[in-house]
């Protein structure tokens, strides 16, 4: 049972990069390049050429922001320049490093059937 509902995520996943393609002209490669776009969708500036360390921050607020729907983050404030600042609010679970990704996989999928009504079935 739990291999059937893993393929089931796994298509889910992979319809959800394949949307993405056809939204933005580019498939992301990973779970990186698609926290990437929540990131630069939730700051709201548009796509511009981030540094580096902009990226890093892009991620940063787009785990913070899909995990705060299971109460682990919550907004503290956005900044002058407008960007997010979150708080952790629940000390997130000790898994390894696959669950880890599995969850935020699964809290990316959430993210985009909540913020934009999109069922990825």
């Amino acid at each position: 049972m739990s291999i059937k509902r893993d393929l089931e995520f796994e298509k889910r996943w992979a319809r959800l990069l394949d949307g993405l393609e056809d939204t933005i002209g580019k498939k992301p490669k990973d779970l990186n390049g698609v926290l990437f776009l929540i990131g630069v969708q939730e700051l709201g500036q548009g796509l511009k050429n981030f540094s580096k360390e902009q990226k890093q921050d892009l991620m940063h607020i787009a785990i913070c922001k899909v995990l705060s729907f299971e109460g682990f983050y919550e907004l503290n404030y956005v900044d002058q320049e407008g960007w997010p600042h979150w708080e952790l609010v629940k000390e997130l679970p000790h898994i390894d490093l696959l669950d880890q990704e599995k969850l935020l996989k699964i809290q990316v999928l959430d993210y985009f059937e909540r913020e934009y009504g999109i069922s990825i079935a």
